[in-house]
């Protein structure tokens, strides 16, 4: 059996090819490479582009002896380009076959991949255009240049291309193991997460977002590295899905202010989504990924003083969203307290001033966040051992969804204030109990292993504005207790899923007190 080494300390590069989509940096670094008596190799427009800089190059065919066929789809994927790049070094049966069929050695390939995402980003664009944008013939060479590191160098990324060339003027045109080793693990992440988002995105097309594959696979690409996550002894990073998405955490313009937390991304995810959610102008607070304070108004000042008289206390250190322009007056009371993220679609310039007055305010700027939504989507967790994975909680409640159960109906500011309470409802920790009035949260009861406990917590929260609210419960009530604690707190009327076993005794106790109850059908879980 003929021994070898798998990874040559060195490798003396002699031969590079070129096929690049990005072509930043190209010019540049294909000269580089030339000065250092490197042959060049290119496939396209990587080489009209090096050949027009009058830089010694070849074209792909010139090796192949095949041209470019069926309007660029094959170039590459030929016998002699994938035995110079899969060639080992070490191996003296791979050396004496490249002689023996006249094949060069490949030992640098500076790749990137057709703009699939790019091209899916758009808004215009066609099915046919993201089928032709899925790469073959790069994939292919990128993971045989990955998996023969050993013996060749892979660059991904014109971010690459200047410690390259500076290694090979340092170390007589050679490349380390190290730096291979490196090279090859940031390839296999390219295809990897390339060949997600194509899965992904053809799953969508043809199944919906409903369809759970045998085999499900995300990919993320690093925003920013974190100085630590939940506690400071745990290491973070944030991460975007590279499949577009509206309005989100991921798109938002820090425009001043520190560093975003792990948990700041967490709290301002929630804060963004309930924001989201309403088309009037409308103020959130959360605290802790909880709201704390939710309001809609005729105008987002009013509505801000309305969602901050709800649970001042709560509100000191919490995050903001509103789904209007930051105006003035809204900034002067936002300024009034500590808080660590104000977010908005935009800012008045007199309002950017006064907010940026404090020095560690974190200053988003999110346009879309107006857009009134519910998006569709899939939610997942990682558990030990695996993930949970879910359509995401998106249903929507009309009143014309609701059925009345009580004997006493809900008057229409009644109404207007459980709908707004039953979306609150669905951003709280379980169990969850909201009281709202005129379109504003007055308590919150969240988090709790028992209903009633919530639902005291909401009404002590609540002070004394409970008298004449309604009450939202993100699932059942398992017992009349919670009808009856409502009732001695002067609330009027009740939302709830409703389908308790106990379902006639609580409607009945509902009766009892002249409250007026509506079932949804839906429950609001968020564990």
């Amino acid at each position: 059996m003929e021994k070898r080494c798998i990874c040559l300390e060195n490798v003396k590069i002699k031969t590079a090819l070129l096929s690049v989509t990005d072509k930043t940096g190209l010019e540049e670094f294909a000269r580089q490479l030339s000065e250092l008596g490197i042959m060049l190799v290119a496939t396209g427009k990587t080489f009209e582009l090096i050949n027009k800089a009058k830089i010694p190059v070849k074209k792909i065919e010139d090796l192949t002896g095949f041209p470019e066929i069926l309007e660029g789809r094959v170039k590459t994927l030929h016998p002699i380009i994938h035995a110079g790049i899969l060639a080992d070094k070490n191996k003296k049966s791979h050396l004496d076959t490249l002689q023996k069929h006249k094949i060069r050695p490949i030992d640098l390939i500076a790749i990137n991949l057709y703009q699939f995402k790019e091209t899916i980003s758009k808004k215009d664009f066609s099915f046919e255009e993201a089928i032709e944008n899925i790469d073959i013939g790069g994939p292919t060479m990128m993971r045989a240049a990955a998996k023969n590191h050993g013996s060749v160098a892979i660059a991904t990324s014109p971010r690459q291309y200047d410690s390259l060339i500076e290694e090979l003027k340092k170390n007589n045109s050679c490349i380390s193991r190290e730096t291979r080793q490196k090279l090859a693990a940031k390839a296999f992440e390219e295809t990897a997460a390339y060949d997600s988002t194509i899965s992904r995105f053809l799953n969508n097309k043809f199944f919906g977002l409903e369809f759970f594959p045998e085999k499900i696979c995300f990919s993320f690409e690093k925003i920013q590295a974190l100085r630590y996550g939940e506690n400071w002894h745990q290491k973070a990073a944030f991460y975007k899905n590279p499949i577009p998405e509206n309005a989100c955490i991921a798109n938002a313009k820090q425009i001043h202010g520190k560093e975003l937390s792990y948990n700041n991304i967490l709290d301002a995810n929630t804060a963004i989504e309930l924001a989201k959610e309403f088309s009037e102008p409308s103020a959130i607070i959360i605290k802790h990924t909880n709201p704390c304070g939710a309001a809609s108004d005729s105008s987002i000042s009013i509505a801000f003083k309305k969602a901050l008289e709800c649970d001042e206390k709560s509100a000191f250190g919490g995050i903001i969203a509103l789904n209007r322009n930051c105006d003035f007056e809204t900034a002067k009371q936002i300024s009034s307290f500590f808080n660590e993220i104000v977010i908005a679609p935009s800012f008045e310039e007199k309002a950017l001033d006064a907010l940026q007055k404090k020095e560690n305010l974190r200053i988003l700027a999110l346009p879309g966040i107006e857009n009134s939504h519910s998006e569709n989507g899939i939610d997942f967790r990682t558990v030990k051992g695996g993930a949970l994975v879910q359509t995401a909680d998106n249903c929507p409640l009309k009143e014309s969804d609701c059925k009345i159960v009580s004997e006493r109906k809900p008057n229409e500011k009644e109404m207007q204030d459980l709908l707004f309470a039953w979306i609150v409802a669905k951003y709280a920790k379980s169990n969850a109990i909201v009281l709202a009035k005129n379109k504003a949260i007055v308590g919150v009861g969240t988090g709790q292993m028992s209903r009633i406990d919530s639902t005291e917590i909401a009404i002590k929260k609540s002070g004394e504005k409970h008298n004449g609210s309604v009450l939202a419960s993100d699932a059942f009530f398992p017992f009349k207790d919670n009808v009856e604690i409502a009732a001695q707190a002067g609330i009027t009327a009740i939302i709830q899923p409703g389908g308790s076993v106990k379902d006639k005794e609580i409607i009945e106790a509902a009766d009892q007190h002249k409250i007026a109850m509506v079932f949804t059908g839906i429950r609001h879980f968020k564990h």
